[in-house]
């Protein structure tokens, strides 16, 4: 510590209080050194005079100013010093001496912050034949709003047959798959083992104008009230039916998501028999079975009531032409 300067503040506050100053120096550790327990009690003494009394400072009371500007140059210097350290680099690396909690996290992610997870893979979406494949949930003694919404866009005929055309219907609010349905129609009754067989036919969904049929997709309610317009009762098997006197072929929507129990799980090929046999009743034929025991079920057997009948076991069988 420079002693030049502890003299010149000394000096400096002995002139502001009009003391003439000694010629000796006083050496700063001496000064700092000289405060005693017996001083600090005469100050507590001195500290309760009238603020007009203004009596010379003794010895001792200039030793303790010499100390007071000591130790304040000492903390000036000292600030300096660590000051002069951090900035130009000679001090410890802070990062190094502070708890592990209040470092930075590795790999430049702010403190407190989450990182997010990866965003998951892609669902592939499932192909029409795992859709076809599954069972949906539906209610076997729904009733629906009896509000059809036709699906739109149109499906050529492939064939060079005679054409029929038709429309898909499907009722509001039943929860089903109506683009679904609609492929499920289109493809099934335009494959060579359906009504198409041989070139004989072709058919041709549209979206407007006047269709040859409408393949309806409804709930059980619904269908029973459209089936009955043709002196049809569906509800004591909850089935589905062709309603002759209109234009609808009603496939109820309960035995499309749930099947019926002669089919099992195997819910594909039954909705393609759905939509052969009522489609194949609009084209004039009716009910038949099967003659031998273990043969296929004609598909215009009523196939979601019985495969056995009369001691003989039918097979389940989806199509009009089964061996093309």
């Amino acid at each position: 510590m420079d002693v030049d300067l502890i003299d010149r503040l000394d000096r400096r506050d002995d002139v502001d209080r009009g003391i003439d100053h000694p010629s000796t120096r006083i050496n700063p550790a001496h000064s700092v050194n000289s405060v005693n327990p017996g001083d600090q009690g005469d100050q507590h003494d001195r500290g309760d005079q009238d603020a007009g009394d203004n009596p010379a400072p003794s010895k001792s009371a200039k030793g303790r100013t010499f100390t007071g500007i000591a130790a304040a140059a000492v903390t000036t210097v000292l600030a300096v010093v660590v000051a002069g350290q951090v900035t130009d680099g000679r001090g410890e690396d802070t990062a190094r001496t502070r708890p592990q909690s209040e470092r930075a996290p590795q790999g430049g992610a702010a403190a407190g912050v989450v990182p997010s997870p990866s965003a998951p893979a892609d669902v592939k979406p499932l192909s029409y034949d795992e859709r076809m494949a599954a069972k949906y949930p539906l209610a076997a003694d729904l009733k629906g709003s009896g509000k059809f919404d036709a699906v739109p866009g149109i499906d050529k005929a492939p064939g060079k047959g005679r054409k029929y055309t038709y429309r898909v219907d499907v009722e509001q609010g039943i929860g089903l798959d109506a683009g679904l349905f609609a492929q499920a129609v289109q493809k099934t009754l335009n494959d060579d083992r359906s009504w198409a067989h041989n070139g004989g036919r072709t058919f041709e969904r549209i979206f407007s104008g006047t269709p040859d049929f409408v393949i309806t997709l409804a709930s059980p309610g619904t269908t029973a009230f459209w089936c009955a317009k043709s002196g049809l009762d569906t509800t004591q098997d909850n089935v589905s039916c062709n309603s002759t006197a209109t234009q609808r072929v009603m496939i109820n929507a309960y035995r499309w998501a749930q099947g019926s129990s002669t089919y099992g799980d195997q819910m594909h090929a039954y909705r393609q028999m759905l939509i052969n046999h009522e489609v194949g009743h609009r084209l004039g034929y009716g009910h038949v079975t099967c003659d031998k025991d273990g043969e296929l079920a004609p598909v215009m057997q009523q196939q979601t009531k019985f495969l056995d009948h009369g001691g003989i076991r039918c097979r389940p069988n989806p199509w009009a032409y089964p061996a093309s």
